[in-house]
């Protein structure tokens, strides 16, 4: 996006927030929070669980809400849902935050749902944000209360239930999953706020070009509240009856840090990506997503160690230089660090991909495995076995073995190295990959050759 200059008439962002200020208390809310949904009607998205028909939907018109979890990306609208819960119950409803609370706190919060339970009659929904903030451990508190029927409990979690949920806890609560939310949706959700006179931006009457407001919502990438949060400084920079345009939304734009968790579900997302990108073949994919996850500050020697898994796993002996490249990226990066070691770490990701691919050395060691999990520990023939003393010797040891080196070619005709049980059997089988295929034309005459 091209910069262009602010009209000379645009206030900084310094004097913008002054203005905001001086606006009164009915401008001290964010705009977010002022313009945070009521009724079901007024909440943008979500319709794979909130359209007619969808149980979410029903349960909360009805005042039925299990317990249940909310998971979704930051903006995508957990906590409107526990607001527009909150306004239809009759139950009481009680918010706790796992980041700013405490295990005293969320004690007394129970033993208040208890009482309440056995003295009024009366329900409560326990809104937890960020549930996923208390370990697993202490999520065992919530427990004995959502099954006595004390607390309905509504978690909302950016991070996938499965990894960041109690194993006992998530088995008592229905799992909703948020999308971010799309384009459309966050410009008409600004649109809303720009004409609301009462909660959002309406009294200022503000004229927004299509551009400016389509901006915004590209650069939220699925976040209301960050859309929301830009919308408003832009207001701040024009005059009221002025017109928001892409200048002034990009003042009001900032970096965004990327959506991203080192040790959640999105880390293992990203990490998949990479190697399904390398195996598939694709330097511009492994690429991307190798950049992704440095960029959001991933430790960049977890991903060398990736790629030199990778180099054996996946490459194998159809490009047996791939390991090498890897471990020389892994150790010039030490040399290095950052930033320059990005070039090495780059460069073997790109090699990687590029290179021909063969599971073999994989196939073999499972196929390996599997003979000796269904075989135990077969006993190595006494011609492999070594004869270092003269009992030794006298029970056979070594008896029988053949010097390779003394046949044509080093091959021994009809020997077999394996336990005599396994005498025949192939586990590496080479491809047609790459440097493989000569490796497999060798085998194939040396096997031919032992008979």
């Amino acid at each position: 996006m091209a910069k262009r200059p602010l009209p000379q008439s645009s206030p900084t962002l310094l004097e913008a927030a002054a203005r905001r200020t001086q606006l009164g208390s009915q401008a001290t809310p964010p705009l977010a929070d002022r313009m945070r949904p009521q009724t079901l009607e007024e909440v943008v998205g979500q319709s794979q669980i909130l359209r007619e028909g969808r149980l979410l939907r029903d349960v909360i018109q009805k005042d039925r809400v299990p317990s249940l979890i909310l998971w979704g990306p930051p903006g995508s609208g957990k906590t409107t849902l526990a607001n527009v819960i909150s306004q239809l119950t009759r139950a009481e409803f009680v918010r706790f935050s796992a980041v700013l609370g405490g295990l005293p706190e969320l004690r007394e919060i129970l033993a208040a749902a208890r009482e309440r339970r056995a003295y009024q009659g009366k329900s409560t929904l326990l809104f937890v944000d960020e549930i996923h903030r208390f370990n697993k451990g202490q999520q065992d508190a919530f427990l004995p209360h959502v099954e006595d029927g004390s607390i309905t409990l509504i978690g909302a979690t950016t991070e996938n239930p499965s990894f960041a949920i109690n194993a006992a806890v998530l088995s008592r609560c229905r799992v909703f999953r948020l999308e971010a939310l799309d384009a459309p949706d966050l410009e008409r959700l600004l649109l809303r706020a720009l004409a609301d006179r009462e909660r959002g931006l309406g009294k200022l009457e503000l004229t927004a070009e299509p551009q400016a407001i389509a901006a915004i919502a590209h650069a939220a990438r699925g976040d209301a509240r960050r859309a929301l949060g830009m919308l408003e400084t832009a207001a701040g920079l024009v005059q009221p009856g002025g017109t928001l345009d892409l200048a002034v939304v990009e003042a009001a734009a900032e970096t965004r840090t990327l959506l991203y968790d080192k040790s959640g579900e999105e880390h293992y997302n990203v990490v998949s990506a990479l190697i399904k990108s390398m195996r598939g073949s694709d330097p511009d994919g492994a690429l991307y997503w190798l950049l992704r996850m440095l960029e959001a500050g991933d430790d960049p020697l977890f991903l060398l160690r990736r790629l030199m898994i990778f180099a054996s796993e996946d490459v194998g002996n159809a490009d047996p230089r791939a390991l090498s490249v890897a471990v020389d990226a892994d150790a010039a990066f030490r040399r290095m660090g950052m930033p320059e070691g990005i070039y090495p770490l780059a460069h073997a990701c790109l090699y990687l991909a590029s290179c021909p691919k063969s599971a073999a050395v994989k196939a073999a060691i499972g196929a390996v495995r599997a003979v000796i999990a269904e075989q135990g520990a077969l006993p190595v023939p006494k011609k492999l076995r070594n004869a270092v003393t003269k009992l030794m010797k006298d029970e056979g040891y070594g008896e029988g073995y053949r010097y390779p080196p003394d046949f044509e070619g080093s091959v021994v005709p009809g020997e077999s190295y394996l336990p005599d049980a396994l005498a025949g059997s192939r586990f590496y089988e080479p491809t047609n990959q790459g440097l493989e295929q000569a490796i497999a034309e060798r085998l194939a005459r040396l096997r031919g050759s032992r008979g």
